[in-house]
């Protein structure tokens, strides 16, 4: 059969007459040999990959890989075809492959990097993570065509972004507040410096002008005296009217300078109350400027804590969730180790029983043995297995140790010889015979019962020897 392959497509042959695999686009396929036909289009691969940063802040990173198999280089290609085209066509085994992969270089790069400099460096960890990505695909014969890695995205519970984006915002809000505050209080303060500067000029002006016309309207009454000092010496007026016209003239004198003195007064402390007025402003200013200062750096500083005590305590949560499963796996292990002792226990007991009655089993056909052996003599079989097992020996040795350390007292008595009864019948002389011999037997008994517990005989029997005293 003659196949040929699409655009997109290679065939992949194998069988008799091929050492390995052979890829073409068009060949005779003969009955002996296997043909597959794969494709070699790129494909899209989407992928949220869960990662943590070297501070253990979870986050999570979108990426879109576009990847294919290698067409321009044939090792990589029969690679492909080898371990990745017969789980191409209806299987999540290339996608689970390259989602494994690009998950663990992903993992392992974001844990070697904090995640200021992940966020900061996107460009460089796009770039990373490629190439390591790149170097694991190599050995499948796949490469990436393109990979597009989004924006950072927060793990649920952990807003690490979302604080961040929020203080930058507040920090920015801050900075336009003093800024603007600034702006306005240096207009303010340009706006005061010069109308002071104006309001200082004019009284300047106003003095000087004042001044210069005092010292005018002073040469001029100085020439109009002198001239009428002249005329009245020419005159030959009195010395009376010379001295008055000083008089007046000094007075006058006096007067201008005492006018043109407080002038100068009056110009001094106008400018030195507008002066203070305007530091006044100033001093308001500054220090209203500087409580929108304290404010904000307040504020900033609150918000940094309550970021940080946020952080510590997601990591003390974090710390302790780990110890409690810590302690859960510990004390699983410590039941699994207490389930299998018993177990093994349990093993033990069971054999033990089991032995038992293996044993007494034994020992009941051992000895219904014997007792088929006696003929069912039970007498026989249990002096058997007494001597068998020395019961009769520890008998012995028991009764021997119990009257091992006695003493006996015995007493003979003798009632001399017998007399023989002549005459009379044999009947009656036997008769006297054992009353005879019970009497005999009563001194002994009697004695030896007083010697063991000390009680005598009633005094109507008779009494002891040795008890008459």
């Amino acid at each position: 059969m003659f196949r040929v392959a699409r655009a997109s497509q290679y065939l992949a042959i194998t069988g008799a007459g091929i050492e390995d695999i052979k890829l073409s686009k068009k060949s005779w396929v003969f009955p002996w040999q296997s043909c597959t036909v794969f494709d070699v289009s790129p494909v899209n691969y989407t992928f949220k990959v869960q990662a943590m940063s070297a501070e253990k802040l979870p986050f999570v990173l979108p990426a879109v890989f576009t990847i294919g198999p290698r067409v321009d280089d044939p090792e990589a290609l029969i690679l492909y075809a080898r371990l990745i085209s017969p789980h191409a066509n209806g299987s999540n085994h290339v996608h689970e492959l390259v989602e494994g992969v690009i998950e663990g270089e992903t993992r392992v790069l974001a844990a070697s990097m904090t995640m200021e400099e992940i966020f900061k460096g996107t460009k460089d960890f796009k770039k990373e993570v490629f190439d390591k990505v790149q170097l694991e695909l190599d050995q499948f014969g796949l490469i990436i065509y393109n990979a597009n890695v989004k924006q950072l995205v927060d793990v649920p519970g952990h807003e690490y972004f979302s604080y961040l984006g929020q203080k930058t915002q507040m920090e920015a809000a801050n900075q336009a507040r003093i800024d603007v505050s600034e702006a306005k209080m240096k207009g303010e303060i340009g706006a005061k410096e010069r109308n002071g500067l104006t309001i200082q000029n004019a009284a300047k002006i106003d003095a000087e002008s004042k001044i210069i016309m005092m010292q005018r309207q002073g040469e001029g009454t100085k020439e109009e005296i002198k001239v009428k000092t002249e005329i009245k010496v020419f005159e030959n007026q009195k010395e009376a009217d010379v001295a008055k016209a000083n008089a007046e003239l000094a007075m006058k004198k006096a007067a201008w300078d005492r006018d043109a003195q407080v002038a100068e007064v009056e110009a001094t402390k106008a400018v030195a109350l507008r002066e203070a007025e305007l530091q006044t402003e100033v001093e308001k200013m500054n220090a209203l400027t500087r409580t929108e200062k304290l404010k904000a750096e307040f504020l900033s500083k609150a918000s940094v804590e309550y970021e940080t005590k946020v952080q510590e305590a997601n990591w003390e949560l974090y710390n302790k969730q780990k110890q409690a499963e810590a302690v859960l796996y510990e004390k699983q292990k410590e039941a699994e180790a207490q389930r299998a002792a018993a177990d093994a226990s349990f093993y033990t007991k069971q054999k033990e029983a089991q032995g038992l009655v293996a044993l007494a089993s034994a020992q009941g056909t051992y000895l219904r043995t014997l007792l088929d052996a006696l003929h069912n003599d039970y007498s026989a079989l249990r002096d058997f297995l007494m001597i068998n097992n020395g019961s009769y020996l520890e008998i012995a040795k028991i009764n021997a140790i119990a009257v091992k350390d006695l003493n006996p007292k015995i007493s003979v008595w003798n009632h001399g010889g017998e007399q023989q009864v002549i005459g009379g019948g044999s009947g009656s002389g036997n008769a006297m015979k054992d009353i005879a011999g019970l009497y005999k037997m009563l001194p002994p008994v009697l004695d030896t019962v007083y010697e063991q517990t000390g009680m005598q005989p009633p005094a109507w029997i008779g009494t002891l020897r040795g008890a008459e005293s």
